[in-house]
């Protein structure tokens, strides 16, 4: 046996089999598309990436033409057909997964593969096929068989000889068996497993399609920035779940929005029509990054306090300012514990701060006592941030069990008092002040944190008064919740207060 044509054959075929399965799992998963891998390309070269990933045109060329040239490179690398030129398209096809996801620059990785810089899969399988195609000897394959052969007039009498030529055929022809095992074995996989539809440069978006949006998003002013009025939550990117006693849950949310699957949210979110969110303070570098690899014009509400020794009230403030934030909000739970403490006059420092730089300033509370106080004392921000969800869920602890304040306080084991469970916790003392402030508030924890449906939670809000709701959305859910949105706008019933912004 010729070990070296046999490695030579193991080495095309492992390759082959590569491309071939890739294509075979993204024809068979029928709707499969490119668009998120390169909609959400970054590096270099994101923006032609992301032109194409952006144009239905295109993307019904390019889908179908790389389900091709994976089903026909594979194929042809595997029985030994035209290896040089398979070879080369493998190797362009490879550079053009590469760089529409670099692992440098600041691009993302994948969790899947490990720790990455500039060496991946791809380069290292492109290397591959480049030593392939200069390797004189290719392995056994049918490019060798007499009607394939350039190289007819060098062979020997010796060769020519019936026993010799049929053992060459069978040589020749020995990847086609075990190709016939691999696919028997990927068709018993596919029966009991279903498709990898996440394999290589696939990524599949769930829920709602783009493609099925009702209409666009309206939009209203908070100072000078036009915001859609749903605005794209930060607790689930972040990982604060409030998910009562389930305490995995915030860990699973963190395992699922990777650093790369945020970008993919954020992206569809803006291609849905939301051109905002609004995160906590420790996300804001993770938005920078985003809109500095992808080029995003997303505005970004950010959430600042004091530091935690109320040493530095500007702190983060400074810190916001200089991450290039749209829009700084005095985070809800700060608000809640300055005004129960008495210390108003930080509030009302930070607010000045703010605006000191040309930036909106935006209040946010949990608990409607601590905007009441403010306003009281003359504190009146550019617009409200207000938790805004009817109490009645299953979970919501009875009124009478209810104080000030205790959101983001002690969660007691007893079911009928606060366990992270109410966010609203006087919702008609929220009515009454929503509706009779003058200036734009945006209704947040709409759901109470899952506990209400959308078609519920956004028709209270909007109805009662809220200008903007900010919602947590997996990436899944951002369709659905886009014409949830624009269900409710247009058949909205009952609102008394007039749109601010």
């Amino acid at each position: 046996m010729n070990w070296k044509k046999t490695l030579v054959t193991a080495f095309r075929f492992v390759i082959g089999w590569h491309f071939l399965y890739e294509g075979i799992s993204k024809l068979i998963v029928g709707n499969w598309s490119a668009a998120g891998y390169l909609s959400s390309s970054t590096g270099p070269f994101s923006g032609f990436y992301q032109w194409m990933g952006g144009s239905e045109g295109i993307m019904a060329v390019v889908d179908p033409l790389n389900i091709i040239a994976l089903i026909l490179i594979g194929l042809f690398l595997i029985v030994g057909l035209a290896i040089r030129l398979s070879a080369i398209g493998g190797v362009v096809l490879l550079m053009l997964y590469y760089f529409a996801h670099p692992p440098f620059g600041g691009s993302l990785m994948s969790p899947a593969e490990g720790s990455l810089y500039i060496v991946n899969k791809n380069v290292i399988e492109a290397l591959a096929l480049i030593v392939l195609i200069f390797l004189k000897d290719k392995g056994y394959g049918m490019y060798a068989l007499p009607m394939f052969s350039k190289n007819k007039k060098e062979e020997s009498a010796e060769d020519k000889t019936p026993d010799n030529s049929r053992r060459d055929v069978i040589k020749n022809l020995a990847t086609l068996p075990a190709l016939g095992v691999f696919g028997i074995g990927a068709l018993i996989e596919k029966n009991k497993y279903g498709v990898d539809t996440l394999s290589g440069a696939t990524i599949q978006v769930g829920g709602a399609d783009i493609k099925d949006l009702k209409g666009e998003l309206p939009k209203g002013k908070i100072g000078d920035h036009e915001i859609s009025r749903l605005v794209a939550g930060g607790n689930l990117i972040g990982g604060w779940a409030h998910s009562r006693d389930l305490r995995y849950v915030p860990s699973l949310f963190r395992a699922y929005n990777t650093e790369k699957k945020i970008f993919e949210t954020l992206m569809l979110a803006e291609k849905a029509g939301i051109n905002t969110i609004n995160i906590g303070f420790p996300t804001m570098e993770t938005m920078a990054k985003y809109k500095k690899l992808t080029g995003s014009n997303i505005k970004v509400i950010v959430q600042v306090g004091p530091d935690n020794e109320k040493k530095d009230i500007y702190v983060n403030i400074n810190k916001a300012i200089d991450m290039g934030m749209d829009i700084i909000q005095i985070q809800g739970n700060w608000c809640d514990w300055l005004v129960r403490d008495n210390e108003m006059e930080i509030i009302d420092k930070m607010m000045n701060k703010i605006r000191e730089q040309g930036i909106v300033a935006g209040l946010a509370s949990h608990t409607i006592d601590s905007l009441i106080a403010c306003e009281e004392q003359g504190i009146i921000p550019d617009y409200y941030m207000k938790t805004m969800h009817h109490d009645q869920y299953w979970s919501a602890h009875p009124r009478e069990n209810r104080f000030p304040f205790e959101v983001d306080g002690k969660k007691h084991l007893d079911h009928d008092r606060f366990h992270d469970n109410l966010f609203c916790l006087y919702p008609d003392r929220t009515v009454d002040f929503v509706n009779r402030v003058k200036v734009p508030v945006m209704g947040f924890k709409v759901l109470a944190a899952g506990a209400i449906t959308p078609e519920d939670g956004f028709n209270w809000a909007f109805k009662n008064g809220a200008d903007f709701i900010c919602v947590g959305m997996f990436d899944f859910q951002i369709v659905n919740d886009v014409n949830i949105t624009l269900d409710t706008l247009n058949n909205l019933q009952g609102r008394t207060r007039k749109w601010y912004g």
